[in-house]
């Protein structure tokens, strides 16, 4: 019995969609299936959906959508970018049975690496340095990786360092995912041809496409993919105001292997983990020339701020690069021209910042308002200082 033989297609064509002009979204459509079984949970990735943002964010005559990449199956775009790695390390026999994966990763990588390996058999290692959030840490723990947690002072060249000397001693493969191509060239392939088809099965033409960067695979390889489909497309790349390396023109010195030396001198400590190392990637600066239109800056308490909009007036519930980018889309609508169509990528889960401050004005106990509502009842009432009542 074959099963899913068309989930490499599924990945680049969105063959098994409802038709997106008719997204209300179709109650018939919820009940009809995929259409078959899938062998994996690597087949499940890509094929994240688009969603419009309602006039509650958006200015008037423009619209605004957002791809949410945390529909994949670990719940962020990085599903896409370890897959790629290690098929493609498979294919060409660097990776081989047994062998330990290793790379070094703010998380989102990581977790979606020790997904694979998971599924795989590999023995994972993840090199993670220690400001970014101890949930990822937990996730990657639970999907059978080891994680290795570096200096906070050594920034993220210190963890790639840490992987680098891991693979050195003992033999281990190395999934460089700042300097690997096959990391842009799955988006090139498969993100952005998802988007050519759900834009052009509405019938709409994308104007503008809004990404930020952690290792620039989604803007290098989605983007180059969307440019030679829309030539007069404007692409808005963002970065954290508190650390513009490419607004900097500064470039990052490299090893043989186009990994850093060291860490970027424009670069400071910002909140919207996942975006920019202290170090511009090799694979962001292998993109064509010109391919962004617009290099923006993005404030951090502003990417909290929009985070937090597009889930309690949304129900989007994204990460603080997803604040980010859905930020500088809403900036760019503001001053597009009548009747843009606008594109912000949402690369991950607002449940992988529990710890951050995107929580952290979020408490766990019953606020004052809570509590009148509590009370507006009799029975089955927990209240601070008094005994639980049950009854009443």
């Amino acid at each position: 019995m074959r099963l899913f033989t068309f989930a490499l297609a599924l990945r680049a064509t969105s063959a098994l969609r409802v038709p997106a002009h008719s997204l209300h979204m179709s109650i018939a459509g919820r009940g009809a299936g995929v259409g078959g079984l899938h062998p994996d949970v690597t087949t499940t990735i890509g094929n994240t959906p688009v969603v419009k943002i309602s006039d509650k964010l958006c200015p008037e005559g423009v619209e605004v959508y957002a791809k949410c990449e945390y529909f994949n199956p670990l719940s962020s775009v990085k599903d896409r970018l370890a897959l790629a790695i290690i098929e493609g390390a498979e294919k060409d026999g660097t990776l081989k049975p047994g062998m330990t994966v290793v790379e070094a990763t703010s998380g989102n990588t990581g977790i979606a690496v020790a997904m694979i390996c998971a599924q795989r058999g590999y023995p994972c290692v993840i090199c993670m340095a220690e400001p970014f959030s101890v949930e990822r840490r937990k996730l990657m723990r639970m999907l059978g990786a080891k994680v290795i947690v570096t200096p906070k002072a050594g920034k993220g060249t210190g963890m790639v360092r840490k992987a680098e000397e891991l693979c050195e001693k003992h033999g281990w493969f190395l999934c460089h995912q700042f300097e690997n191509e096959a990391n842009w060239q799955f988006h090139r392939d498969t993100t952005g041809p998802e988007i050519i088809a759900d834009f052009e099965a509405a019938g709409k033409k994308l104007t503008h496409w809004v990404t930020g960067y952690g290792t620039g695979g989604t803007f290098h390889g989605a983007g180059s993919a969307l440019k030679k489909k829309w030539s007069d497309l404007q692409i808005v790349l963002a970065e954290p105001a508190d650390a513009g390396l490419l607004v900097s023109g500064v470039p990052t010195e490299r090893k043989a292997d186009g990994s850093p030396m060291g860490s970027h001198p424009a670069f400071k400590p910002h909140p919207i983990q996942g975006w920019t190392p202290d170090f511009i990637p090799k694979v962001l600066e292998d993109a064509p020339d010109g391919l962004n239109d617009v290099l923006l800056p993005i404030p951090g308490a502003s990417a909290i701020a929009t985070s937090k909009d597009l889930a309690s007036k949304e129900g989007l519930l994204t990460g603080i690069s997803g604040g980010g980018t859905m930020w500088a889309a809403l900036e760019t609508a503001k001053t597009a021209p009548k009747g843009s169509v606008i594109l912000a990528m949402l690369p991950d889960t607002g449940e992988r910042y529990l710890s951050t401050p995107l929580f952290s004005e979020i408490e766990a106990d019953m606020n004052e308002a809570e509590l009148d509502i509590a009370k507006s009842t009799p029975s089955f009432q927990l209240l601070p200082g008094e005994e639980p009542v049950l009854q009443a």
